[in-house]
């Protein structure tokens, strides 16, 4: 598969997963800094080889075929993230950009290497799971966005779901990183923002944070 087609079918799996779930071609385009005309034009391409089921003005939806690959891609990028985090002590930004490079150069042998090297992890240091060998992922996500997150409760920090240099320095000079507790001390529901405690330290967080910050209930 070319790299094309690897970062779309990935661009497919990933905007499915998140909460808006929105894989029409003029989002995938804006994901993948395409056009749409180009977008729309791999998608049909990607149909004929039945990749993904394409429909005019529809959301895509990959095939079963097309979920593999997408999960083959992904599991090498998540792989190389923990790699590059656990060897070399990289920013959380630095492993995904260099991930996103890696990911397409990388053979099945080598990622079944790296991942009994790394203990067979079934987390990123972002949180996200990692696909196994066969293409599946055995962990059940019960996350919930910060901003859903109740006061006065303490949760685990379990995701944490952007690719902004900004976002993780700002992450990591607080100590919002995946595994860390935090005690949710406000909502501010009507400004949308969120008051939380970590390391001592009180955090007012707006949308933007608490959006793509996903926690879990800290039992």
């Amino acid at each position: 598969m070319s790299i094309a087609i690897e970062n779309f079918v990935k661009a497919i799996y990933k905007n499915g997963k998140r909460d808006k779930n929105d894989t029409k071609p003029g989002s995938i385009a804006k994901e993948l800094g395409i056009s749409s005309a180009a977008a729309t034009d791999m998608a049909q391409k990607l149909a004929a080889k039945d990749i993904l089921h394409y429909e005019k003005y529809q959301a895509l939806k990959l095939t079963e075929k097309g979920r593999k690959i997408a999960l083959n891609v992904v599991r090498k990028h998540r792989l190389w993230e923990s790699f590059l985090f656990k060897t070399f002590d990289m920013s959380l930004h630095d492993i995904h950009r260099e991930a996103e490079l890696l990911e397409h150069q990388t053979s099945n042998f080598l990622a079944d290497k790296m991942s009994a090297y790394l203990g067979n992890p079934k987390f990123d240091p972002h949180g996200d799971p990692i696909p196994n060998a066969n293409g599946e992922i055995t962990t059940t996500d019960t996350s919930i966005m910060l901003s859903n997150a109740k006061e006065g409760k303490t949760y685990i920090i379990s995701r944490l779901m952007s690719d902004d240099k900004e976002f993780f320095d700002f992450c990591s000079q607080h100590g919002l990183k995946f595994g860390n507790t935090v005690l949710v001390s406000k909502q501010f529901i009507k400004n949308k923002m969120t008051q939380i405690l970590i390391n001592n330290n009180t955090i007012i967080l707006n949308e933007d944070f608490t959006s793509i910050i996903y926690v879990n209930k800290n039992e």
